[in-house]
């Protein structure tokens, strides 16, 4: 009897395919009145790069005594001021609603909702740009190009996140690779279902084709649910 499927085992969610090292919450504080109606003030006393996370982490330190770890910006630095709220200037680094965001700015870190603690382009080295805002939203442009509705009253971070020359650095050997995809629980360098054994995969054997087609079911077992999953159709399109 064949083991089972590597997608099988990953879906067990046991801590042999868990990311690692990805512990810290990043998030803004909570939507209070003093945000809602002036501004808090914060010093950035630490800058953080977690293993499970591709973006770099600012430790703040608030004038109220709390610290909150949120996504840094490219160029902040430790000891810097920064603002939360209604009345903070618009300066890299700074935490203000939409509504008070002028046109045009590139912005990271974005609310879906208010008071969310951030949901939208927290990735390293990426921003959206506030294209337009109305009476009752705000149309933002996502790095992807898509343009969304959001609350005028979702905060956002002003520039762009750090880390942004993470992809330029070459990774020189396989080693390095297997590492980083480990920390993130991704699968890497796995071999081809049709150079398996037939015991360890559905498409196994000895002659290096599937044998059988690659479309499956919907609701197929997880044993055969691999190839092309509920296929409309296959193969290359007639011109």
């Amino acid at each position: 009897m064949g083991k089972r499927l590597k997608q099988q085992r990953r879906g067990k969610g046991s801590s042999t395919f868990r990311a690692k090292g990805k512990g810290i919450k990043a998030s803004y504080v909570s939507l209070n009145e003093k945000q809602r109606n002036d501004l808090l003030q914060g010093q950035v006393i630490d800058l953080v790069k977690e293993s499970g996370r591709n973006s770099v982490l600012a430790l703040i330190s608030f004038e109220d005594g709390s610290t909150n770890y949120i996504v840094a910006a490219e160029g902040l630095s430790v000891g810097q001021n920064i603002a939360f709220g209604k009345n903070a200037s618009v300066a890299i680094g700074n935490v203000l609603p939409l509504e008070r965001i002028p046109e045009g700015c590139p912005i990271f870190d974005i609310e879906i909702v208010p008071g969310d603690g951030g949901k939208l382009v927290k990735g390293s080295g990426v921003y959206a740009l506030l294209v337009t805002k109305g009476k009752k939203a705000a149309h933002v442009k996502l790095p992807s190009g898509k343009t969304v509705e959001l609350n005028l009253a979702s905060r956002a971070t002003i520039g762009c996140s750090a880390g942004g020359g993470r992809k330029e650095k070459p990774m020189l050997k396989a080693g390095t690779k297997f590492h980083l995809m480990a920390s993130k629980s991704r699968s890497y360098l796995s071999a081809r279902g049709v150079a398996k054994n037939a015991v360890d995969h559905p498409f196994g054997g000895s002659q290096h084709h599937a044998g059988k087609s690659k479309s499956t079911a919907r609701n197929a077992p997880p044993g055969r649910k691999v190839g092309n999953i509920a296929s409309k159709r296959t193969g290359r399109r007639k011109k």
